[in-house]
């Protein structure tokens, strides 16, 4: 049966699946055997098998309806797992089920509460489809066996005394206890690790160690570090690369393996030779803080069924030992299932995009949350909808109607991040900063980051930071929003440094056909060195770049207000003011977990690093005014989560009597009944002063403490408003023929150039407004007559294929009085949009040789066509892969120019179908950064022989 979709909870369990299932079909991944993890895909339309996440598929159903569901088979595997999202899937796909005769959907999970699940189904009126099928083990002659020891029986294992650990594990207290780890169990699991390795003469077995946060699997990482002679040790994170955490795959001959995990591996991925699992019995989970306004993480105890999963690691390659490390009268009082996410966070970002959902039978909210299989409380719902119309993303046209998206609200929704990443990045668009924007809210989404995050060595990865974005630069409270920063600045930097010399070295070989391909081949070991030597990450740097291209494509088909002011060159691109020369030095360097497939390396390795620092300087790239704007945007998100309890908190003040007296802050000591200072205090000991104001509370992670914080969380009348002009809304529906006449050339001697109008069409209209005499058309039809009287003056060029032979090619076009290039983009029907996409691209590359060979530096270039064209085929990355830089677009007006055919259809609401004359201005990289690449250039324009 074919094709088949098959869901997993998490990316790196959607990769590691379909990497295996490819190798058992033997195929290479993105063949028969494909995925799709975020906006990253690798499958091909003859994919049989495809994996994707949850968010994947329920993003999907949104936007395509039952047409998302085109598959023989749909499988949601580890339906255990519950997210929001997987909950919301299995409500839709259950919808759907309702119209669909024809669809199997397959629930699969070793630890789930089946009962439920087949109750779930049972009102579809079909029970005679609903079945329970077990999978038998695989056709191995071996069973392998699974032994489960407790806390009590780890201290027997260990010949440790059982006081070692706090009685919060003794059998008389309740899950419901605090769960903190104290340093102690960090302790116990290190001994736990030396003892099973002392008594085990098999390397090939591993340990699997099961941790719920970061800072956890840090401290359990710092007691193994000096043991590397010993033991490789991975680490298993959603912050670390997927590339890297495949290497935890590895089965070592000369050293244990040792993998510390979050519950990124507590399902669908079997790591080869783990005989043993160390399970501290926590987890980290995200519930909705109403204090903060936003997704909070707390320490939680694990599930029964969390616990099983855990167990599930083992006893598949080998006989397995699971140490859980509370008691067995602890274990016993767990929950057996965790509790929903659904029911646990707010619900504003998934309310807004069921509105915004094109099928009927999934665009109520209400209605479709009411069937998940643990509805949420219906207050949780109005929550969401009341932030959502006060952020003025819904809207209500009349009172006994539903409500509905605004143009806003369908842009927010449009843009596949989360709901403050995607406030965050229309915010920058509307003060002229969106691509700066578009970057940082990738940033607030993206694990792991650009830069390198040595783990364990913070002092390592905050030199890192700084030597992109420094201490002078600081204009926060918060440590996200020097993050943010630094990530800006290094992509920025990557952009402007690595990828600027790329570009330009591909366009030096563009036109030498005996030029060797092999630069091709080498260039992703090539940047990948160079990543190295600047401590960065080359795929956070990729991930970054696709999803940003997705966002920026996706303004362009709304096509708000904002979109024409927010063009221009980024705030990294001034070529003269920055220059960077690598200066490389050699250091050593040694660890734990040395990522090296070679045995024998020794584990003292050379890295090589620039020492050419900063790499950005508080100078470069606008650092200090994008900082001044995220500061002051992330306090507007404060602000509109806090508008309605803003006044209520007020009133809390003005009953406490906290009040400006003199100006002088109201002494927090004295409250406290610690001042020893008396009358000579600085401060206030009236209850009347006013509160000095809380430096968190404007911060992106907010202020913990909420209202029993001692600092004010006064708005104060400073804080900007919010009202609705200071939202997006669409562009102007009236072309203005004015925009496009002032771009064109006025001195005498300046000419446009009209590249590809086949039958003269647009230059008989531009005759009306220019004198005929500096137009120059082009045409691929041979030479004739039919337009000699109804274009008196104008110079036709016949017979030129485009782009080639009107740019690049031996013509008689004269370059020099060229100022303005207009092309008209028509595409022919049947023509896939790879071919289109090959027509665009060869034009901006053949144009920067001839600009930058022979020096036009102020020709200006038009393209106009249909914007979902432009943004289907990513125009705007073709131009700035060979620098030029969009920096001006408005409607085409066809009733003063001619009529434009190229159409294309959209069903989705608020997306507009229409031509755009999109202006690009080229910026030239730097000679004092590249050396003299123009004289290359011009060699290669004209030396070069037609192919």
């Amino acid at each position: 049966m074919e094709p088949i979709l098959c869901t997993q909870p998490r990316r790196f369990a959607v990769v590691a699946v379909a990497r295996m299932v490819a190798k058992a079909r033997g195929c290479e991944v993105g063949e028969e055997v494909g995925y799709h993890i975020g906006h990253s895909k690798l499958l091909s339309e003859g994919s049989k098998i495809i994996f994707k996440t949850a968010g994947v598929l329920l993003e999907e159903m949104r936007d395509k309806g039952m047409d998302a569901l085109r598959y023989k088979v749909v499988i949601l595997d580890e339906v255990h797992e519950r997210s929001v999202e997987s909950d919301l899937v299995l409500a839709c796909v259950k919808q759907f089920l309702l119209k669909s005769h024809d669809l199997r959907v397959v629930l699969m999970s070793a630890t789930a509460d089946i009962a439920r699940y087949r109750d779930y189904f049972k009102d579809l009126g079909r029970g005679e489809r609903v079945e329970l099928l077990a999978i038998p083990t695989s056709t191995q002659q071996t069973i392998f066996q699974r032994r489960v020891l407790y806390l009590e029986q780890v201290h027997d294992f260990l010949g440790m005394d059982s006081g070692f650990v706090s009685d919060k594990h003794s059998s008389g207290l309740d899950p419901s206890t605090e769960a903190e780890i104290k340093p102690e169990e960090y302790k116990l699991i290190h001994s736990l690790v030396l003892h099973i390795h002392e008594s085990e003469p098999d390397l090939e077995k591993s340990i699997l160690v099961f941790l719920p946060t970061y800072y956890s699997l840090e401290q359990q990482w710092s007691l193994l570090r000096p043991f590397s002679s010993v033991f490789k040790v991975y680490i298993l994170h959603r912050s670390i690369d997927t590339d890297q955490a495949f290497m935890a795959m590895k089965i070592w001959k000369s050293h244990r393996k040792v993998i510390l995990a979050t519950n990124i591996a507590e399902s669908s991925v079997t790591i080869p030779g783990v005989a043993f699992v160390i399970d501290i019995c926590r987890s980290l989970q995200v519930f909705w803080d109403n204090i903060r306004k936003k997704d909070t993480a707390e320490l939680v105890w694990v599930s029964k069924s969390q616990a099983a999963q855990r167990k599930g690691r083992t006893g598949r390659t080998c006989d397995g030992q699971i140490f859980r490390l509370v008691s067995r009268s602890f274990f016993n009082k767990l929950n057996e299932h965790e509790p929903p996410s659904i029911l646990r966070l707010s619900l504003r970002q998934q309310v807004l995009l069921m509105y915004c959902a094109e099928s009927k039978a999934i665009n109520d909210p209400k209605v479709l949350l009411q069937k998940a299989l643990d509805p949420p409380d219906p207050e949780v719902v109005d929550d969401a909808l009341s932030l959502l119309v006060r952020t003025q993303a819904l809207e209500k046209p009349n009172t006994r109607g539903r409500y509905e998206p605004t143009f806003y609200g369908r842009l927010l929704a449009s843009l596949s991040l989360s709901f403050d990443a995607s406030f965050l990045i229309l915010k920058f668009g509307e003060v002229g900063l969106l691509r700066e924007g578009i970057v940082i809210g990738v940033l607030m989404d993206q694990q792991p980051l650009p830069i390198l995050h040595p783990f364990g060595q913070e002092f390592l990865f905050k030199e890192y930071l700084e030597s992109y974005f420094g201490d002078d630069n600081i204009v926060f409270t918060g440590k996200k929003e020097l993050m943010f920063m630094g990530n800006l600045c290094a992509y920025q930097f990557w952009q402007r440094v690595f990828k600027d010399k790329h570009r330009l070295q591909r366009l030096e070989q563009l036109l030498d056909s005996d030029e060797p391909k092999a630069t091709h081949d080498l260039f992703p070991k090539l940047e990948e060195e160079w990543c190295s030597f600047h401590n960065l990450v080359q795929s956070p740097l990729h991930n970054v770049s696709d999803i940003y291209e997705d966002i920026i494509n996706a303004l362009h088909r709304y096509r708000p207000k904002f979109l024409a002011n927010s063009n221009g060159i980024p705030s990294y691109y001034d070529p003269y003011e920055f220059e960077h020369t690598c200066f490389l030095q050699s250091q050593p360097e040694g660890g734990v977990g040395s990522n090296s497939d070679d045995e024998e390396q020794h584990e003292i390795v050379e890295t090589t690093t620039c020492v050419a620092l900063p790499f950005v300087a508080s100078n470069h790239f606008q650092c200090g005014a994008v900082a001044e704007k995220l500061a002051s945007i992330i306090k507007e998100i404060r602000i509109h989560y806090t508008e309605d309890t803003s006044a209520s908190e007020q009133n809390i003040v003005d009953s406490l009597g906290f009040h400006v007296t003199n100006g002088v802050s109201l002494c927090r000591f004295f409250i406290n009944g610690t001042c020893n200072k008396g009358s000579e205090c600085y401060f206030s000991h009236s209850l009347q002063a006013k509160r000095p104001v809380c430096k968190f509370f404007f911060s992106y992670q907010g202020c913990r403490n909420g209202e029993s914080c001692f600092f004010s969380h006064d708005l104060g009348p400073s804080a900007p408003s919010i009202s609705s002009s200071s939202f997006c809304s669409p562009e102007d529906e009236h072309p203005d023929a004015t925009l496009f006449l002032k771009l064109l050339p006025t001195s005498s001697d300046g000419c446009v150039l009209v590249l590809d109008d086949h039958n003269s069409h647009f230059s008989s209209n531009l005759c009306h407004y220019c004198d005929p005499s500096r137009i120059i058309s082009t045409t691929s039809v041979p030479q004739t007559s039919i337009f000699d009287n109804y274009l008196p003056g104008v110079r036709i060029m016949w017979g030129l294929s485009h782009p080639y032979h009107t740019i690049v090619g031996e013509c008689d076009i004269p370059w020099r009085q060229v100022q303005c290039v207009l092309w008209f983009v028509k595409f022919t029907n049947g023509e896939g949009l790879d071919k289109h996409r090959s027509l665009l691209r060869k034009f901006f590359e053949y144009l920067a040789i001839r600009i930058f060979g022979d020096s036009l530096y102020e020709v200006r270039v038009i393209l106009t066509m249909n914007n979902l064209r432009f943004s289907q085929l990513q125009v705007e990355k073709l131009a700035r892969e060979n620098f030029f830089f969009l920096t001006e677009s408005f409607p085409f007006d066809e009733s003063s120019f001619g009529s434009f055919a190229d159409t294309v259809n959209t069903k989705k609401p608020m997306t507009v179908s229409r031509p755009i004359s999109y202006v690009f201005d080229i910026h030239p990289p730097s000679d004092l950064q590249f050396g003299d690449y123009a004289s290359t250039l011009h060699n290669c324009l004209h030396g070069a022989r037609e192919f």
